[in-house]
């Protein structure tokens, strides 16, 4: 079932040395990572291959870092000390999304570690499957503006939007408009979903990059907003969408809800730049403590 990785934590390897090493002179646990992707196999294949015509289609270079068998993927985050990770799954067109969340549960009982993950799909009968989903001990949400095309305000998804604020469920979304932005895209359409679903639990996937600041505004305004790491501040993003220096205060100031996230396999790096990125910014060791652990312990009650 769901819960803290246990018995995986063995290390092996230089790279989960490293990861480790930076945890744990923290005096943390281990990890906690709001944004991996575990999804079926020839779905995951289907976004390899997207990341590698990327660069073909006008983009950068970005080779997947951890190309590995399913298995392989689920141990290297219990060598890093990952104790709780989750499954992002996302449809890219209707009729998905009920398939996927049924992969996601059984994916999360047989993996320790798992906060079993859902999604959903502006479509008829989207209400009912994620009612299903909910009572089936799903943890967090994922919702992917970007991929999915979809207007998050669409009238069919106004019940789901407010069943998960009732139930108190995060949903990590892909709402800001890099790497590329999508017809939905944008810190606009998140704040008519709020300004309707004021105690919704969103969690802005990339620190709402590019549009950083308008998503912080957001965070300071609805106090169950949260933001996760996702590739801000690594080398590979701020070469491309960098984040403002004059908004690092405000990083400070809502340190209680910014969550680590990686995007873990999907990177065109090793895991352990995501977080010498977090230690570079110099907001201190509380606050890296609370970004890597307490503060997504608390959300999931981890313990």
């Amino acid at each position: 079932m769901c819960g803290d990785s246990g018995g995986r934590d063995g290390a092996s390897g230089p790279e989960a040395a490293g990861v480790r090493e930076f945890w744990g002179r923290l005096g943390v646990p281990g990890l906690i990572d709001v944004h991996t992707h575990f999804m079926p196999d020839r779905v995951l294949r289907k976004v390899w291959a997207y990341f590698d015509a990327y660069a073909a289609g006008g983009g950068v270079e970005w080779p997947i870092s951890y190309r590995h068998e399913e298995e392989r993927r689920v141990e290297l985050l219990g060598e890093f000390g990952v104790r709780a990770f989750t499954s992002m799954v996302y449809p890219h067109k209707a009729g998905m999304a009920k398939w996927l969340n049924g992969w996601a549960v059984e994916f999360a009982r047989r993996t320790p570690g798992c906060l079993q993950t859902a999604t959903f799909f502006p479509e008829p009968g989207v209400e009912e499957y994620v009612r299903d989903a909910v009572e089936a001990g799903a943890r967090v949400f994922k919702a992917h503006v970007q991929v999915g095309g979809y207007d998050p305000n669409d009238v069919l998804l106004d019940p789901v939007w407010g069943l998960l604020a009732d139930a108190g469920i995060p949903v990590v979304t892909h709402c800001g408009s890099g790497p590329e932005p999508g017809k939905h895209t944008g810190p606009g359409v998140m704040a008519r979903l709020l300004a309707r679903h004021p105690r919704l639990r969103l969690v802005v996937a990339h620190m709402g990059m590019p549009e950083y600041a308008d998503f912080l505004d957001l965070a300071e305004r609805y106090e169950e907003v949260r933001l996760d790491t996702t590739m801000a501040f690594t080398d590979f993003s701020e070469g491309l969408m960098p984040f403002p220096k004059e908004e690092s205060g405000r990083l400070v100031e809502l340190g209680d809800r910014i969550l680590l996230g990686s995007d873990f396999p999907n990177i065109p790096y090793a895991y352990v730049h995501q977080l010498e990125a977090l230690g570079r910014l110099g907001l201190g060791d509380a606050w890296l403590r609370g970004v890597l652990y307490g503060n997504g312990a608390r959300l999931f009650g981890v313990r």
